[in-house]
């Protein structure tokens, strides 16, 4: 680094530090490097598929290490094991042991006799004092029914600075809350030039939930250990560029894992190159996590599922002959079609009715919008 003021050098000399500093961009590379070196001195693997992920499996059985940045969970079924890399590590770093996982990054973790529930419901509290609502309604659904949105809307904020914020925050609260993916994917569009119409779409967030505050993710202790997945994409949704939104969701047996609502990056000519488009990106995270899983030791050895409600869409990854109107998604074709044929997934059909993945591409009824909540496994939970 350059020398601080006051230090006597030599004009071009620097100062080479014998420890990294917080602050410096280098310091978490080399924080991380430490800490790869000592895991692994301890039998511990690094994943392939998660960098941050860390497994040692011995004749005692499986560890699992999940670190970000300094904060770590570790669990698995070699219970003496974990006790001694707790000793160990602590030798090495200054540490923590915080037990059982209760609050993790801001998420809470919270133990019934149904299983594991995850919420940030402290997050969303410090959420709505920031926000500074001048009352307490609250809203049954995030996004009105219907409602479009564009960058000429309203009249510019003043100051942005506000709605950066809170978009910023409701972008991490969806780590928790996927009923709220599809408004924040619609609200996060509009950070560079806010407008008051796209501040009050924020506050009817913000009251929606106010409303489900205390709303968790279950995690049920009697799911199977089998992938399933939902594809569906909203044909041309956006008004002004008319770009369709992919949406997916991935259960492991009955607890959902995964889940995305984002805006395609190219312009689909028809609702079949849409919905064949979210395909291959529900097929990416499925390829993604069964690797993941395999790591951790969870071997698939059936076909994961993906329900997609475009029959068109499926008889396209069926048919090896490429058509006129199917050449220039040809990529795509090929992606979906490999691991068709490689038995990573099949293409079951599904009605619209029932794809849940509908809740990720666009607005609903309230009662539409409740149904497809409660194929999420979300619950709510009161506040004691």
């Amino acid at each position: 680094m350059v020398p601080p003021s006051g230090v006597f050098h030599n004009q071009g000399e620097v100062c080479k530090l014998k420890k990294a500093l917080y602050g410096l961009k280098q310091a978490p590379r080399a924080w991380f490097e430490k800490f790869s070196t000592v895991i692994s001195s301890l039998g511990f693997r690094s994943s392939d598929y998660d960098s941050a992920l860390f497994v040692r499996t011995t004749s005692h059985g499986r560890i699992i290490l999940s670190l970000y940045v300094d904060d770590m969970i570790i669990t698995g079924d070699d219970v003496d094991g974990i006790d001694e890399v707790k000793l160990q590590l602590a030798k090495k770093f200054e540490m923590k042991d915080l037990g059982p996982l209760r609050y993790f990054l801001g998420i809470e973790v919270a133990y019934s006799r149904k299983g594991y529930l995850l919420s940030q419901s402290k997050y969303i509290s410090n959420i709505l004092e920031q926000a500074r609502l001048s009352d307490n309604r609250a809203i049954d659904s995030p996004l009105e029914l219907n409602v479009k949105y564009a960058p000429s809307d309203g009249v510019p904020l003043a100051d942005p600075t506000l709605y950066r914020t809170l978009v910023g925050s409701l972008v991490y609260l969806t780590i928790t809350r996927p009923d709220i993916a599809y408004a924040v994917h619609v609200v996060s569009q509009f950070v560079v030039s806010p407008t008051t119409v796209h501040w009050a779409a924020v506050l009817r967030i913000l009251r929606y939930l106010r409303g489900t505050q205390f709303q968790s993710l279950l995690f049920p202790s009697s799911s199977s250990l089998e992938l399933c997945a939902y594809s569906d994409a909203d044909w041309a949704g956006d008004p002004i560029d008319r770009k369709s939104t992919t949406g997916f969701c991935i259960f492991l047996g009955e607890s959902l894992i995964s889940w995305k609502s984002k805006k395609q990056d190219i312009v689909s000519r028809s609702s079949t190159e849409a919905e064949y488009r979210a395909m291959a990106s529900t097929t990416t995270e499925i390829v993604w996590l069964r690797w993941l899983l395999s790591d951790m030791g969870i071997s698939l050895s059936q076909p994961t599922p993906m329900y997609c409600d475009n029959k068109s869409a499926i008889q396209i990854a069926h048919n090896s002959v490429f058509h006129e109107r199917t050449k220039h998604i040809e990529i795509d074709c090929h992606f979906t079609r490999h691991h068709l044929q490689h038995g990573t997934i099949t293409l079951p059909f599904i009605s619209s009715s029932l794809q849940i993945a509908d809740l990720f591409t666009k607005t609903h009824s309230i009662k539409r919008f409740r149904f497809l909540i409660d194929k999420l496994s979300m619950l709510s939970v009161n506040a004691s």
